[in-house]
């Protein structure tokens, strides 16, 4: 089973969930042991999509009593905080039988019930559990978002959401008699689906909300039912908009309304922005003192050991604010709710957990270890392809991130130069360059004379090539031909050029540890 998230200290019970519903809609059918309720996930079994330890799994397409098996022993496997599935199945024996023996909680939901009233009432219990102001200071401000989208709701008479610049949900209206399958993903997930975007990009009206502070309406297509769009505007500056699901374009008079409202929506916008920013900071001061050395209080917030700390690389063209900007941005995109990430010395560090041998599959990949940072790489350097994560040890005790900071930098500047072929790569994997360059930069720090400072001092004098020569050599014994392509030369002048090396400088090179140090000096002069 997959160990219950360590960053979620605003969970609910599973029974506090049920019972802020009543059991007019929700009943505990199968009462089990399990983690604490954070969210909400729509179970997508043809694509394997089962959510996170901590989901509330929903089992809006499930119809068979099968199909209410499967989804069963995959929220087991995942640490689901529990599977809600219609009445009727979740009273059949079978569907119950299988509850009680993987342990995972059940949950009937009435058969009268919509799923999409459903998923309202259960975001907006999640969302305030989040939200509640002992935690959080933005809380009023997204009280204040909800209650403007009941009113902008209450004005074209549907359902309505308020999003941000990533078409990221804010807030959402009460009203869900005509809610579209589409409204219920984006509440469940917070934003819109990602093929929905991409056919919203297609129509330009992406590009339409960034250029203009004009209401439109956009048609209905295969995938969307109609909708009336209030681009969110403070002066030039795009903050989000307000999406109305309405079947044709409101009266004007109702438009000039709803435009009123986003004056006042777009002030509360930019206090949750300063706001987010402000915890932002807080939480990335708090890992960068963490990662400098002060413990103390950490493990009242960190996720359960063990750990790696990431030093992360992106567009060298962005500077490192943007850069982490953009850092915290995919990660949340991939899934990694609460990313944790700081700029140290402008650097752009993260904080992993690295699954224990005795975790499954899914809790080793899970959102915030490295195994997921690892393949959300591979992802992003499709696009990307100057994105890198480079890995320092593994570590148990809070004094020894430090440890693990300094070799995770030790292999980022390996990475930026050049030097390392992988995107995402630990130390235990770098380790003979690494071992390597922490001997040259010795002897770069600590020049000494010697035969090998004199063999560049003669080629620099003289216009030869015998450092290089000497280096392809040592990097390749035996085999003459090879070093000498190496070099683009015929193999018989390298011979010539290593016959001649004793005239120049006293090497042993039949001894291996004037060839090793040899080799060492080589590289710190850039061979």
């Amino acid at each position: 089973m997959s160990q219950p998230k360590a960053t979620s200290p605003r969970g609910l019970s599973l029974a506090d969930v049920v019972g802020a519903l009543g059991g007019g809609l929700l009943r505990l059918a199968v009462e089990a042991p399990g983690p604490e309720v954070d969210d909400i996930t729509l179970a997508e079994p043809a694509s394997g999509v089962f959510g996170q330890a901590g989901d509330l799994l929903l089992g809006v397409g499930i119809e068979s009593p099968e199909a209410a098996i499967s989804l069963i022993e995959a929220a087991r496997r995942v640490g689901s905080g529990g599977v809600v599935v219609r009445r009727g199945l979740a009273r059949r024996r079978d569907v119950r039988g299988a509850a009680l023996r993987l342990g995972q909680p059940l949950v009937e939901l009435a058969d009268h019930a919509s799923w999409a009233h459903v998923v309202w009432l259960l975001r907006g219990i999640l969302d305030r559990a989040a939200t509640g102001t002992s935690t959080r200071s933005d809380g009023p401000v997204h009280d204040d978002l909800f209650a403007l989208a009941d009113a902008c709701a209450a004005l074209v008479e549907a359902p309505v959401t308020i999003e941000d610049t990533q078409s990221r949900v804010l807030a959402y209206s009460s009203r869900q008699d005509v809610a579209d399958p589409v409204r219920l993903s984006t509440i469940v997930g917070r934003k819109v689906p990602d093929a929905i975007l991409t056919s919203l990009r297609g129509r330009g009206v992406f590009r339409r909300l960034a250029r203009s502070s004009d209401p439109f309406f956009v048609p209905a297509d295969s995938q969307l039912q109609a909708r009336l769009v209030i681009p969110v505007r403070a002066a030039d500056e795009w903050l989000g908009s307000i999406w109305a699901v309405v079947d044709e374009p409101p009266p004007a008079e109702t438009i000039r309304s709803l435009t009123q409202t986003a004056s006042v929506v777009a002030l509360h916008l930019l206090r949750l922005r300063s706001e987010a920013d402000l915890a932002r900071r807080v939480a990335a001061d708090r890992l960068r003192d963490l990662l400098s050395g002060n413990v103390s209080e950490a493990e009242g917030w960190l996720p359960a050991p063990p750990w790696r700390v990431v030093a992360l690389a992106g567009d060298p063209a962005l500077d490192p604010e943007n850069q982490l900007d953009a850092w915290e941005s995919a990660c949340r995109r991939l899934s990694w709710r609460r990313p944790l990430l700081a700029l140290l010395d402008d650097d752009v560090m993260a904080l992993v957990r690295d699954g224990d041998s005795d975790e499954d599959q899914e809790s080793r990949a899970a959102p915030g270890t490295w195994t997921w940072l690892r393949a959300a790489v591979a992802d992003l350097v499709q696009t990307r392809p100057a994105v890198r994560a480079s890995a320092g040890s593994v570590v148990r005790q809070l004094p020894q991130l430090a440890r693990s900071r300094h070799e995770a930098l030790e292999v980022h500047r390996l990475a930026i130069a050049g030097r390392l072929p992988q995107s995402a790569v630990a130390v235990e994997e770098a380790w003979a360059e690494v071992t390597c360059e922490r001997a040259v930069s010795g002897i770069r720090a600590y020049r000494s004379p010697g035969p090998v400072p004199d063999l560049q001092a003669h080629d620099a004098e003289h216009g030869t090539h015998y450092a290089a020569t000497l280096a392809a050599w040592l990097d390749h014994p035996g085999e003459p031909r090879t070093a000498a392509t190496l070099l683009h030369i015929h193999p018989n002048t390298l011979r010539y050029r290593m016959q001649k090396l004793p005239e120049i400088v006293d090497l042993d090179l039949a001894d291996p540890v004037t060839r090793l140090a040899t080799r060492l000096e080589l590289r710190a002069l850039g061979h």
